[in-house]
């Protein structure tokens, strides 16, 4: 089944800032990548069953959906509608959305949820006398400011126009550097990786060199014969709005798959480790696109394929490309027709320019600005121009791109350094994956139980 074009709102400069986990509203502060990421089995969840619930029961009382708690006490520790409605703010300007009252309402909640974790978190990394100081926020609020082309004033400004604050983000930059301090001193020591896992592991990528895998996101969406038409409805408006620039990552909330707390993520997974339907989906995306909703026994998926790669094997989107990047701007009550008689010309201009050497005339005579960048990865490219970027000889351009609001671009290719052939990673990357993994794993344990020991007024 061949997926739909995932149309994404790109903002494209060669200057890329690019986000991290969005279920942590902001770019995390130290949090490395792993060597691969892995998916969680159903089984590995508790489920219902453990708690021999009647197959027959009745409710006693009124469970009102409707109540909505936009406040809460973690063990003495208070929570306003002001922390959520700040944070809420913020996640809603990085993703550049705009949410109805229900949707609204139901981030709310999620925000709450993830605040409640975060003071869960300072509380019991306080309780280990571990204590984050005013400096070290104000040094990783500086780093993260910069993350974003902002000095710290600029920032804190930012903040308040979103109608955020300086001490909720301080807040969460808290929460972070104190759960990651914790994990390193009550988790990371004890996780041990023996020689023979990690031979183990590179004897399976030797074997399966070559190999396709993809790297996928996926919202599953439980439906009872019943239901399966309002569900599968329901999804296919999801993807309609997936289009309109609405990211995946804020579906990937409402799926009942276990992924759902990482944005949907399933990592680098192969075919055969997908059911059928969802590996021939696979095998048919591009990058970039999105498939569905694709049946499946029991619901519904949708699916994201992030990039795709051959073990062992070099990708062409791992070249390095040095490019020059032509813009044209709109001036203010531009009418479209003299837009599109303004982009015509620089089309026109654009495919008759002879190599990087030309550029600065070409520019000069469509009144464009130029930026260049001489080390850009074909993969860090928008999904739409990859393949296009990758068709280019030296001293061609693309096709001009963009919107009259942000401006049109192009990008002329000036060189391009092709990857090596891919080598084995070193057992030490190997071994710091599988620790990263299992510290990981322990540490939603850990919260997990901390969860349940907490004491929580919600009003």
């Amino acid at each position: 089944m061949k997926g739909q074009r995932f149309q994404v709102q790109v903002k494209m400069t060669l200057k890329v800032a690019r986000f991290g986990r969005l279920t942590a509203l902001i770019v995390g502060i130290a949090v490395s990548s792993s060597l691969a990421a892995q998916t969680v089995s159903d089984e590995a969840v508790p489920s219902g069953a453990n708690l021999d619930l009647p197959q027959n029961l009745q409710i006693f009382g009124k469970a009102d959906p409707n109540v909505r708690k936009p406040t809460a006490i973690v063990n003495g520790y208070v929570i306003t509608r002001t922390d959520v409605e700040q944070r809420a703010a913020l996640f809603t300007a990085l993703n550049q959305l705009k949410l109805n009252e229900q949707e609204a309402g139901q981030l709310r909640l999620q925000v709450l949820r993830l605040l409640t974790d975060e003071t869960i978190q300072i509380q019991e990394a306080k309780a280990n006398q571990i204590t984050i100081g005013p400096e070290q926020v104000e040094q990783s609020f500086a780093r993260v400011s910069a993350r974003y082309g902002r000095t710290p004033d600029q920032m804190r400004a930012w903040l308040r126009e979103i109608g955020s604050s300086e001490r909720s983000f301080k807040r969460q930059i808290e929460g972070e550097l104190a759960w990651q301090r914790l994990i390193q001193r009550k988790i990371a020591p004890f996780t041990n990786v023996s020689d023979e896992e990690v031979e183990a592991i590179i004897d399976r990528l030797e074997k399966s060199k070559g190999t396709e895998e993809f790297h996928l996101r996926e919202i599953y969406v439980s439906a009872t014969p019943e239901r399966s038409g309002e569900v599968f409805q329901a999804m296919q408006q999801m993807i309609q709005q997936m289009q309109q620039g609405r990211p995946f990552e804020y579906f990937a909330r409402f799926s009942e798959a276990t992924t759902a707390a990482q944005g949907g993520d399933l990592g680098w997974v192969r075919a055969a480790m997908l059911p059928p339907i969802l590996a021939q989906a696979a095998q048919q995306m591009q990058v970039g696109q999105v498939a569905g909703p694709i049946e499946i026994p029991g619901g519904f998926s949708i699916l994201y394929l992030v990039d795709k790669r051959q073990v062992l094997m070099a990708d062409p989107r791992d070249a390095v490309l040095s490019l020059r990047q032509l813009t044209v701007k709109f001036a203010p009550g531009t009418t479209q027709a003299q837009a599109q008689a303004k982009v015509a010309q620089f089309a026109t201009v654009v495919k008759e320019t002879a190599g990087c050497g030309a550029v600065g005339k070409a520019a000069e005579a469509v009144g464009a600005e130029v930026v260049d960048n001489d080390a850009v990865r074909v993969r860090d490219l928008p999904p739409q121009l990859q393949d296009i970027v990758l068709g280019l000889q030296i001293g061609q351009a693309t096709p001009p791109f963009g919107n009259p609001t942000e401006g049109v671009r192009a990008l002329v290719l000036c060189g391009r350094d092709d990857p090596k052939s891919a080598g084995l990673p070193s057992a030490e990357r190997i071994r710091d994956g599988i620790e990263e993994e299992r510290t990981n794993l322990r540490a939603n344990r850990m919260l997990r139980d901390l969860r349940r020991d907490a004491i929580i007024e919600y009003r």
